[in-house]
């Protein structure tokens, strides 16, 4: 029995540090809200309801269904990237100094900044927040060609290919990776073919993420399960650091969505859902999880799908399949309360997610 319960130490022990970061993420992220609220309030920091869809075509149901959201402060995901990024480097630089004073070991045991499990998830992380920043700032100030403001879509898609490739570059040629997964079967090497791979994985999820963020408290929802479910394949897969990453980005958006859910406070914006898209893929590659990462989140299959197929149709046929895209606005345009279309949102993706987790661990290679 003692034998059994000194073998069982390190498990509790990684328990703890994943538990104690999501839980410490939440706190931090919690105590930020009011100031960042507050500054976003007072600098009159707030979203201005689209006129036109993505084709230059005006928009109806939309504009008028979210026409009291207009001036909701936006920028609300800066929140949550950088109370990781204070967190990890925090984790890192401080807790050891902090073990020594206190004389607690249990401390220094929650640093994960670690160089091969998260220095590129935080990188992600932060380059494509940034990046929403800029692109949440100008449509803000009426900057940019579009009309209203912004960048084009074009431009953020431009820049988010860069990131890909940078993380396709590190992953390829640093990391030496060049796996793919497939639950229950094995791992197969595809050589080049892993770039190409990585770059359309961050893209989807970058892209998706942000096409997802139309409704208060919808897209933080999904990636609260999402990082969650990533949390416990890493764990599974002995990527403690990771498994961390994935809980303070956890414990932060469940902060974020205290203060996002119907009315919501404030928004995540593009700052928010292109930092936790692109991270999200990220995540999902380097625990080989890719392919279950479609099955967690299948409900951005959904979304995005619903935008290509309108699109499409209105580009060959001259008609709309659906009243509104993404499709969360065609329920709205049916009718459906939005409080009903998020929460249906979150059932359906924890039931997802519920099953790619299973998959992801019972299928698990080494």
């Amino acid at each position: 029995m003692e034998i059994a319960q000194i073998q069982n130490i390190p498990i509790v022990m990684n328990v703890l540090k994943v538990l104690v970061t999501g839980f410490s993420a939440f706190v931090l992220a919690f105590v930020f809200t009011p100031l960042l609220t507050n500054f976003l309030y007072n600098n009159k920091i707030g979203i201005k309801i689209k006129k036109n869809s993505v084709d230059g075509e005006k928009l109806t149901y939309v504009s008028q269904m979210h026409k009291s959201k207009e001036g909701t402060p936006t920028m609300g995901g800066i929140l949550i990237w950088l109370t990781v990024t204070i967190l990890i480097f925090a984790s890192h630089y401080i807790f050891p100094f902090l073990a020594q004073w206190l004389g607690i070991d249990f401390i220094a045991r929650l640093d994960f900044l670690h160089r091969s499990e998260t220095w590129l998830p935080l990188f992600a992380l932060v380059s494509a927040g940034i990046l929403g920043l800029f692109d949440d700032w100008m449509s803000v100030k009426g900057i940019g060609k579009n009309k209203g403001g912004g960048m084009r879509f074009m431009m953020r898609f431009g820049w988010l290919i860069l990131i890909a490739i940078l993380g396709a570059w590190w992953f390829y040629f640093k990391l030496n990776w060049n796996i793919i997964h497939i639950p229950a079967v094995g791992n197969f090497g595809i050589g080049l073919w892993y770039i190409p791979l990585f770059i359309f994985v961050i893209l989807f999820t970058a892209v998706s993420s942000n096409e997802t963020d139309g409704l208060d408290g919808l897209n933080g929802g999904i990636m609260l399960i999402a990082f969650s479910s990533f949390a416990l394949i890493s764990f599974f897969h002995n990527m403690m650091d990771m498994a961390a990453f994935c809980a303070a980005i956890s414990g932060a958006l469940l902060a974020f969505l205290w203060f996002n859910i119907y009315p919501a406070r404030f928004i995540m914006g593009d700052t928010g859902a292109m930092a936790l898209g692109t991270a999200l893929g990220v995540v999902a590659l380097m625990t080989n999880s890719v392919l279950v990462l479609f099955v967690i989140v299948f409900i951005y299959i959904i979304e995005s799908g619903s935008v290509c197929i309108q699109l499409t149709s209105k580009k060959l046929f001259k008609r709309k399949v659906f009243l509104a895209a993404p499709i969360h606005h065609h329920f709205e345009a049916l009718g459906w309360p939005e409080t009903k279309v998020t929460m249906r949102a979150w059932i359906f993706t924890v039931v997802t997610a519920t099953i790619g987790t299973i998959i992801a661990i019972l299928g698990m290679g080494k």
